[in-house]
């Protein structure tokens, strides 16, 4: 019996950040979506800064719009994961506390008796993703 050649499965390239052109082309949406998420946390100027990984100047700069340079890989990866965290946050909750959620202290081992922008901020870019990951599965989306 003949069976017709299957075609070839076509994978859809996985995003990495790692072309200069994704980056230019993401850098200012992420910027702004990032400049967002930091209003609706309520971060300081030098969490955001933190978060990012930049100074705090640096931060200034970027929340001005004075930088038209392309952000980094590791930038592009912490805005994706702490976008994910808020998103995941909003479908969990319905009022505020998607909002205030991320600066409530919390005794989960994850967070080793922080509040989450802190772990994040002391761990970088694994314990965000660690976060993301929590925040899905807390909310049944793993």
């Amino acid at each position: 019996m003949l069976t017709a050649a299957r075609p070839p499965t076509i994978l859809p390239e996985r995003q990495d950040f790692s072309a200069e052109a994704d980056r230019a082309r993401l850098s200012k949406v992420a910027l702004k979506a990032y400049k967002r998420l930091v209003e609706h946390w309520g971060l300081t100027g030098q969490q955001a800064a933190a978060l990012l990984d930049v100074s705090t100047s640096t931060w200034e700069r970027l929340k001005q719009g004075g930088k038209d340079k392309s952000l980094s890989q590791d930038q592009l990866t912490r805005i994706s994961a702490l976008v994910g965290i808020y998103k995941g946050l909003h479908l969990l909750f319905a009022d505020d506390m998607a909002d205030r959620w991320p600066k409530l202290d919390n005794k989960g081992p994850l967070f080793a008796r922080m509040n989450p922008i802190e772990s994040m901020m002391r761990g970088g870019i694994p314990q965000m993703l660690e976060v993301r990951r929590y925040v899905d599965a807390v909310r049944g989306g793993l």
